[in-house]
């Protein structure tokens, strides 16, 4: 997450008001500023048009067309909200979020979800290091349709990767196995040295599971084969910022 100070609109769509007094006190306690309201869904989209939102929040426990209503009044706006589903873990999820949250049953559960909604809203630093300018291209375009936002850096190789990394405040690395001088591997156990909190993941065009585990071992976050598309990196990110995997 940057280091800049910034302040985030959240609306939460609930219609019991213990929930909305949940997130609410959440809310208070983020660790960015949040300009926090909570409407039933009778109500939600006239405030979705009125003030927009940065986090739309939409409770799993309204009905399938209360749902769609609210969801639908959210994707009208420009710019566009991240819009969340708290719901069970394994529930069904909405065609049109961009991910699920767990429904959280205290203020303590609240809070960690709030932060993720933080999280996933101000955009990542990312690194992409590939040898190859074609790839690296390609994959600046992939990451970039992704529901998320990402701001996108490049390195050539693994060197200037690590240096890229001493002087910036990364969050994920996207990383080729196959690369001169230092190898992805190499250059992925420096990583897991000097900047043990940046998650990396390994990109190859070789189909090796045995790859894959040893990528996984050496404390890779995810492995991605070529060609990948922007709903394998909407998957990667969701893991990376803790939202739950729903069925379907």
């Amino acid at each position: 997450m940057s280091g800049d100070l910034v302040s985030l609109r959240m609306l939460v769509i609930a219609a019991a008001l213990p929930d909305q007094e949940l997130w609410r006190q959440a809310a208070a306690m983020a660790s960015v500023p949040v300009d926090f309201t909570a409407h039933p869904p009778a109500s939600a989209a006239g405030a979705l048009a009125k003030d927009g939102a940065d986090i739309c929040v939409v409770d799993g426990d309204l009905s399938d067309a209360e749902q769609t209503a609210v969801i639908a009044a959210a994707r009208a706006l420009q710019p566009a909200p991240l819009v969340f589903m708290a719901a069970p873990q394994g529930s069904a999820r909405h065609e049109r979020v961009d991910s699920m949250l767990s429904k959280p049953s205290n203020v303590d559960d609240a809070r960690t979800l709030v932060e993720i909604c933080v999280r996933a809203k101000i955009p990542s630093r990312v690194l992409i290091v590939d040898d190859s300018g074609t790839m690296r291209s390609i994959v600046r375009k992939i990451l970039s349709a992704s529901h998320f936002k990402l701001d996108i850096h490049e390195a050539a190789e693994g060197i200037a990767a690590l240096n890229q990394l001493r002087g910036g405040n990364f969050g994920m690395v996207f990383l080729d196995y196959n690369m001169p001088g230092l190898n992805g591997f190499e250059t992925l156990a420096e990583i897991k040295r000097e900047a043990p909190n940046v998650a990396v993941v390994m990109m190859t065009s070789t189909a090796d599971n045995a790859i894959a585990d040893r990528a996984h071992a050496a404390g890779a976050l995810a492995f991605l084969k070529k060609p990948f598309y922007p709903a394998d990196i909407d998957k990667v990110l969701e893991r990376y910022y803790g939202l739950h995997a729903p069925r379907g």
